[in-house]
């Protein structure tokens, strides 16, 4: 398998992904801004610069097309690119509304390609050995989870495309919301009980800010969550409690501070726990091993570990929070 790649969307994120695809050669950069479009181009090797996404999903040489657009674009041009029976990777949240992926998903399945949707958070060494951990039973039963994520903003902020409903589909939920749902996912299986807040409270936009979320499986496990941008210092926690100890990861990196997993084990007397702390300084590696995955994915024809369905189940939730909320995003 050695097709080419096109990145449709050359800002920051389609940036980030056009250095983390392990050697792939990128065929086409395309990006609305053609300015941004030969930016990225001028970067790897090969790759020419285009103002039309169509052009990059016909081409006969890409096997692979990665989606990092704003959210209103993503679902018509990872459609376009099934029809084009590519195989696609899109960031998330993959679309404004749950009810948009369905038609996605029916058309990969029809066409026989794979979709794997961006939740590289799965993938910091922190969580991933928090999940692995979990699994194996290091802190016993799982009983509740408690996440924050928050940033600050900039001059500006208001203005940008994400305070557009229309092209954001929403504010704060939608944006990192789906990263910590995602990952409550991971830890304690599905929620069927889903309670929660969005308000605007600093900026000027018709979308949220913060989002405050309250999700119970049917075995009563919960996970409460935060999300802002209102947050003033980059902030990344995540608590998950056990029988018998308790897991905390601290920190993405950058500007988020040292990426940390701390493990709490109780002892059979109780009192202060047994502490083991592991860190991760070094540089993010979490799209490269997330793209060397979606490329195992391909050769095995499996499907992704993080793929439409996922994305789905956390829009839903963001919208049930949304509509409880009285915002309108339609």
């Amino acid at each position: 398998m050695s097709g080419g790649v096109a990145i449709v969307g050359c800002g920051l994120i389609g940036s980030k992904r056009a250095l983390a695809l392990g050697g792939r050669e990128v065929v086409l950069c395309a990006d609305t801004d053609m300015a941004r479009a030969e930016r990225l181009a001028g970067m790897l090797p090969g790759a020419h610069a285009t103002e039309n996404w169509r052009e990059a999903v016909d081409d006969r040489r890409v096997e692979i097309v990665i989606v990092a657009t704003t959210n209103d674009a993503l679902v018509p041009v990872t459609l376009a690119a099934v029809a084009a029976r590519k195989h696609v990777f899109v960031e998330k949240p993959a679309g404004r509304r749950a009810e948009e992926l369905a038609p996605v998903a029916e058309a990969a399945r029809s066409a026989g390609v794979r979709v794997r949707v961006g939740f590289n958070h799965r993938y910091h060494p922190a969580i991933s050995k928090a999940l692995v951990m979990a699994r194996e039973g290091a802190i016993g039963e799982l009983m509740f989870l408690r996440g924050r994520y928050g940033h600050g903003g900039r001059p500006g902020y208001d203005r940008e495309w994400r305070a557009d409903p229309s092209k954001s589909g929403g504010g704060e939920l939608i944006d990192q919301g789906v990263h910590m749902i995602d990952l409550a996912r991971c830890f304690l299986g599905e929620f069927n009980h889903v309670q929660g807040f969005a308000r605007t409270y600093y900026w000027k936009m018709p979308v949220d800010d913060n989002g405050f979320i309250l999700l119970r499986t049917n075995e009563q496990r919960a996970a409460f969550l935060q999300v802002s941008c209102t947050e003033w210092k980059n902030l990344f926690s995540l608590e998950v409690y056990g029988r018998d100890g308790k897991l905390q990861v601290d920190g993405l990196g950058g500007s988020y501070g040292v990426e940390r997993l701390t493990h709490y084990k109780m002892l059979p007397e109780m009192g202060p726990p047994e502490t083991a702390i592991w860190e991760y300084p070094m540089a993010d590696r979490s799209w490269a091993i997330e793209f060397e995955e979606f490329l195992e994915d391909i050769r095995l024809e499996r499907e992704p570990a993080a793929g439409l369905k996922d994305a789905m189940r956390a829009l839903e939730i963001v919208e049930k929070i949304y509509r409880d909320s009285g915002y309108d995003h339609r």
